[in-house]
């Protein structure tokens, strides 16, 4: 009589699971942002889609109109494994990211973007930058925003990027209410890049001795 001994298999853990809500890109058709948008949120997702007032000029009348910030881009949060949900939602061409794999959009960077939307302050897209002063805004409805200081015919902006879509967006600021401030680490992370402090000075030191004056 032939006996039967079960073996015993050592048990392999399971692959982890991303359950955390995360903020990411989306894709869509050209004009389907605000439809996705609105779709988006028919299936229980939070969307953002941070839109601009701009006035265009029609053969017989000057329009008014609120347009996407990023164009043909919408901002989801959701949890990866959901990520088919959101690829099922007519308009959506993709989620943004490297491979196969999504990559969510810094929760600092979104935080930032609705910060500018919501202050009332005029802002536009902007051309991305990867170089420029890193300021911090001292005062007025963007205080403790931080962000690229730059100068645009007369007037100075700052701009905050969105460095997974290489895009950014500027808002017109008072030019004292500006002080210069060291680089987030976040975006030194990001970037995979050093980044060199700015020392400390006065408002009024520091855009004496930019560079674009000199």
């Amino acid at each position: 009589m032939s006996s039967y001994q079960a073996t015993e298999h050592p048990t392999l853990p399971l692959p982890e699971v991303d359950l955390a809500l995360r903020w990411f890109a989306v894709t869509v058709r050209p004009q389907h942002e605000k439809a996705v948008a609105r779709h988006l949120g028919t299936v229980g997702l939070e969307s953002f889609l941070p839109l601009y007032r701009t006035r265009r000029i029609w053969s017989d009348r000057l329009k008014e109109l609120n347009l996407p910030l990023f164009p043909d881009y919408v901002f989801c949060r959701f949890v990866v494994r959901d990520r088919v949900t959101v690829l099922k939602i007519p308009g959506v061409r993709a989620v943004v990211g490297f491979g196969k794999e999504p990559t969510p959009v810094s929760d600092a960077e979104i935080a930032a973007l609705k910060t500018m939307v919501a202050s009332g302050v005029p802002v536009h897209p902007w051309p991305y930058l990867k170089i420029g002063d890193w300021v911090r805004i001292a005062r007025g409805p963007l205080q403790g925003l931080e962000g690229i200081l730059v100068q645009h015919k007369g007037s100075w902006r700052v701009v905050v990027s969105v460095h997974l879509l290489q895009r950014s967006v500027a808002a017109e600021v008072d030019r004292l209410s500006i002080w210069p401030a060291k680089p987030l680490s976040r975006s030194a992370s990001a970037t995979g890049r050093t980044v060199t402090e700015i020392p400390i000075l006065s408002p009024c030191q520091f855009l004496d001795s930019a560079p674009w004056k000199k």
